[in-house]
Order: structure tokens, then C-alpha cells, then sequence
């Protein structure tokens, strides 16, 4: 099967469930910025230097994708369940025990990883403000919404914890 299928030349594509939607709405917007978010943190755990880091980062990607599909999706049981936002939840509680009080703003960049984990952070709060935007159009499930605004703050805690001497 050929990636070449042209049945999106017209402005539709299809979603995950099946329904073709236009390539403008704001279910593709959001699932096209978690995309983007996903690639981000591809390039940082390709340039993490910690396999602590690493690891977190190859699970969240996994549940990136399920968060697509339920984005991508139209009448579906959804992938993200609460205990997938308490699982998320436990973490950003780890890392913050692991790292060293703020005392101070960040600048991020002391690294390759730091950098991209610091642009996923930011792609992901764009995707929530689309996925916001989208709540007042339909029903969104409850722990996609909660979990897409954890994404961003567990990012930044990955980056302190990447960027830690």
C-alpha cells in the first residue's frame, strides 16, 4: 500500500474512527499538534544523554499516540484513562522529590535534550489551548484534557532533570 493515497487532495481526511472530517478542523489541529509535540520529544530522547530521561521519554511517546486517538476518534472509549493521568501524576511528584528546589527562572538549553524537551513543553500547552478550543465545539473525555496539561509540566521537569549536573 503505497503512503501516496490522494484521498486527502480535496481538503478531507479521514479519522481514526472513520468519519472523513475537513483537514482545517480543530480535531485535526489538536492531534496534528500532539504530532508535533511527539516529534519533539523524539529528537530530545534521541539527544538525552541520561537513560533515566530516555526512558520516560519513549513512554510518554507511547501514550502520545494513544492521545491522538482519542483526538482522532469519534464516539470511542478513550485510551487515556484516569489511571493514565495518576500515572502521569505519580511521576511529575517523583521528579519534583528528585530535583533540587527553584530558586530561580531557567533558561533551558544547557543541552541538545534539555532544548527539544523544552519545545515539546511548549508544543504541548499549544495543543492544549487548540484541545480547549475544540471543548467548546464537542465532548472532550476528561482525562485527554487533564492529561494533555500534565504533558507539559512533566517536559519540563524531564529538561531540569536532563540539564542537572
Amino acid at each position: 500500500m503505497s503512503v501516496t493515497t490522494k484521498t486527502g487532495d480535496k481538503g478531507m481526511t479521514s479519522l481514526y474512527t472513520g468519519e472523513r472530517v475537513e483537514k482545517g478542523c480543530l480535531r485535526v489541529e489538536t492531534y496534528g499538534i500532539i504530532d508535533e509535540a511527539g516529534s519533539a520529544l523524539s529528537m530530545a530522547r534521541a539527544f538525552a544523554t541520561k537513560s533515566e530521561v530516555k526512558n520516560r521519554i519513549f513512554a510518554l511517546q507511547k501514550n502520545l499516540s494513544l492521545l491522538m486517538a482519542d483526538f482522532a476518534s469519534l464516539n470511542q472509549t478513550p485510551y487515556i484513562t484516569a489511571e493514565t493521568v495518576k500515572e502521569i501524576e505519580r511521576e511529575i511528584v517523583a521528579l519534583e522529590e528528585q530535583l533540587p528546589p527553584l530558586k530561580s527562572f531557567l533558561i533551558p538549553g544547557d543541552t541538545k535534550a534539555g532544548a527539544m524537551l523544552d519545545m515539546a513543553r511548549t508544543v504541548a500547552r499549544r495543543a492544549e489551548r487548540c484541545a480547549c478550543r475544540l471543548a467548546k465545539e464537542t465532548a472532550i473525555a476528561e482525562a485527554d484534557r487533564l492529561y494533555l496539561n500534565r504533558i507539559s509540566d512533566y517536559c519540563f521537569l524531564l529538561m531540569r532533570l536532563e540539564e542537572q549536573e
